[in-house]
This record gives C-alpha cells, structure tokens and sequence, in this order.
C-alpha cells in the first residue's frame, strides 16, 4: 500500500510515524525547506527559535504516546512542572494558583480554594464553574464561553484574571465568541481527569529538535520518504478514485493520499475534483486567527519567579522566560486572537511590550534586541457551533483523507489537536486497508 501526505507540520508527521510503524509505503512532500509547519524552528543571528512560543501540558496523551514511540525521551526534551497559574496586573493586584500534588481533581479544588488574589466569593464563583464543567452545553446548543460563564455567575474579577485568559491560551478566540463546548473539554480533560493532566509541559530545546527532527528520523529508518521542498500542485484522480498527487517536481503515485495542510492549501488543492465541491466550501467557512510572539533579550536578565507569567489587563499576555531553554536573558511574550497589536508595525510593539515589562519587572536589566514573528493564520477560529463545521478525515473522494487541529478532532487547534488527527486518520486507512 503506497500513501502520499502532502504537509509536513505535526499532522503530517504523526500519520507518516504511525503508519511507517506498520510497515506502510510513505512518502511525505513539505512544501517548506523544514518540517514543522506552524511549529517549526527559525534562527536569529544564529540561535534557535520557535516561529511561536508554544505550551505543552501533560493531558497531550497522544503526543507524549508518539514522542515515546520515536525514541525520544520526555525529560531530555521537556520540562515537567506542577501547574502554577501567575497573572500579573498593571495596578498590581495580582493571581498566584498553584496545583498541589493531591489526586484531580481535588487539586483544582484546593488551587482554587488558596488561590492568592481572589477573595472568598471569588473563589467561590471559580469553583462553580468547575462544577458546571462536568455538564457542559453539547454541540446542538453550543454557547458562546461569555454567556456560559454568566450562566455559571463569574464575577468580572474572575473572568479577567482567570477565564478569559484561559480561553485565550486554549482555544485562540476570543470568550465573546469562543466555544464553551469546545472550551469545557478542553477543561475537563486538563483539570478534572489526572493530577498530571495539569503539569506544564516546558521544550528545553526548539519545537524542531522535540518532534518534527526525531520524527523524521523515525519515518525514514523505517523506510519512509521525506521530500522537503515540494510543492503539491493537484491531486490526480481516475473514475472517482484517487491516484496520486502531482507535485512541482513530478507526479506520485499513491492508493492513498492524506491532505495534512491548512484549510486555504486544502481548498487550492481539491479545487477541480467534483467529489470535494461540497468539502471546498466547508473548509472555505472556517476562519482564522492570528497569534503574536515578540522576542526580547534583556542584560542582565529579568528577575522572574515564574517560567509562565500571565499579563492581565496588558497589551501582551503572557511572557515566558527562556532561561531554560539555553537562552539567558531571552523572554518570549505572546499575544493570541485579534486585538490593537495587529495595527502596530515591529518596532511600535517592541516598545509598547518593553514599558509594559518595565511597569511590572522594574529592575536593572537593560534592552538589548529584539524580534517579532506574526502568523495572521495561527489557528482556526474555535468559535460557537465549530464542531458542526469541522471536516470528517474521510472525504467523499475514496483514497483521500484529511489530517490537521482543523478537523473534527473535538480539540482546539493545539499540537495535540494537530497529533491526534494525524494518528487517527492513519489508523482508519489502516483498517479500510484490513477490511478488503
């Protein structure tokens, strides 16, 4: 059995893994000089970086599953730590919640219930919600996270420092459009499952180096081919079947071929096949969202308590401390979804991120550069009622499959979202392949 994937990011990646596993004919075409796609590795004067600054939790089951199969293991890659969720706010009055290691999800409760910043009733209104978590609104009735956050009574206090941010760094959309039942699974299966579900997950090295390279490796010591490099042009189809894939630098032939490339790509590339007409125009529904990451190095480095640390109220959101990362004195601040950073060119930002962290670190550390990587099409936009407009990972085409965080995974577009649709769609071409 021969399969194509045209797309190279960890989609791609975690089908051509799990099918080379079982001795399948794989070759994978990127149209990009690197693997990874919206998690790739850049170089600035020679250090790596992430083209986003991307966080990892311990409920990424199916990543941790694959990372483990490749060889690779997670300590030498990643640094696990017990959720620990710092919001830092302009006037000073801050959140400190930190999960102790109590079985989930008493440890949720006892964060909640010692959360430092919030008042009793506060932390009363953040509870309720958690409650409200084990009966969340289904896909038929799937609300906006504000509205369900009024019917569970959140405080505005609560929201500010606690939800909004939360929903931000999860699903990149806004609470006033974001989905609640998108929202509460993604709760569930962090907070309420296992203690470990909640752990931090922080790269000590580039998203390059912890998956896309060992993967890979992997693909090709089990007789999988990578061509980096090229570009899909069409697919190539006969009496309703797939055949294979045309590419800049040939045509490939394939009984199978996996689409693991964003939705605008996707539509492009099944744009003359009458089979996908339908298909083209639910993708072409789907919208997206940008996120922000600026890179500033300061000398010396700035006294941080935290690796994670939440900004309230602020132009940037969070800023992240790569002193663990080999990269002393270098912060990442991330800004997720729209906002009044998409209208400032590189330099405006800079300066309006470097007097937002002198208002909060005012300290002896002095500027020394920075950098600024925008990705207008980061993640889908994960608003109210997008389950029912995600794609199935089989297409009406027989032989073509789609792979990506876009499809109907039931996740966020997250690195999870993006793993579990790749491993699923390569275990259903297997039992299509089983069943004839």
């Amino acid at each position: 059995m021969r399969v194509v994937i045209v797309g190279g990011g960890w989609a791609g990646l975690a089908a051509a893994v799990t099918l080379c596993q079982r001795d399948v004919d794989v070759t994978l075409i990127e149209a990009a000089a690197q693997l990874g796609g919206r998690a790739r590795k850049v170089e600035h004067h020679g250090l790596p970086f992430d083209n986003g600054q991307h966080l990892l939790i311990g409920a990424y089951r199916e990543f941790l599953r694959l990372l483990a199969l490749i060889g690779v293991a997670e300590d030498s890659v990643l640094i696990r730590t017990p959720l620990r969720w710092l919001m830092r706010h302009p006037g000073g009055a801050g959140v400190d919640i930190r999960a102790p290691r109590l079985p989930a999800p008493l440890h949720m409760t006892w964060a909640l219930l010692h959360a430092r910043g919030f008042n009793y009733s506060e932390r009363l209104a953040a509870l309720r919600a958690c409650a409200h978590v084990l009966r969340p609104p289904g896909a038929a009735d799937d609300i906006t996270v504000a509205a369900w956050l009024q019917r569970t009574r959140q405080t505005q206090r609560v929201i500010d420092m606690l939800w909004s941010p939360l929903c931000l760094a999860a699903l990149n959309t806004p609470i006033a459009s974001a989905s609640a039942a998108v929202f509460t699974r993604v709760l569930r299966d962090a907070f309420l499952h296992a203690r470990a579900d909640s752990d931090l997950l922080i790269p000590r090295r580039d998203l390059g180096a912890v998956f896309p390279e060992p993967a890979a490796a992997f693909i090709r010591r089990h007789g999988g081919r990578i061509i980096a490099g090229e570009r899909a042009r069409a697919l190539i189809s006969d009496d309703a079947c797939i055949r294979g894939v045309r590419g800049t630098r040939g045509d490939y032939s394939a009984d199978a071929v996996i689409l693991a490339v964003p939705p605008q790509t996707c539509i492009k590339l099944i744009a003359d096949q009458p089979a996908l007409t339908a298909l083209a125009a639910n993708l072409n529904t789907l919208e997206s969202e940008p996120i922000c990451t600026a890179y500033l190095h300061y000398a010396p480095a700035i006294p941080l308590s935290a690796v994670m640390n939440g900004m309230a109220g602020m132009l940037g959101h969070w800023l992240f401390d790569l002193a663990p990362m080999d990269k002393p004195g270098w912060v990442a601040i991330v800004i997720s979804g729209p906002g009044e950073h998409m209208h400032l060119d590189n330099e405006q930002l800079l300066t309006a991120l470097r007097q937002e962290i002198a208002g909060l670190w005012p300290s002896a550390a002095q500027f020394q550069e920075g950098f600024v990587i925008r990705e207008k099409r980061a993640t889908f936009s994960c608003r109210a009622g997008i389950d029912a407009l995600r794609p199935p990972l089989r297409t009406a085409l027989p032989g073509c499959w789609l792979a990506g965080d876009h499809t109907a995974t039931g996740y966020p577009s997250t690195l999870e979202g993006a793993v579990r649709s790749g491993v699923q769609c390569a275990e259903e071409i297997l039992r299509d392949k089983a069943a004839r």
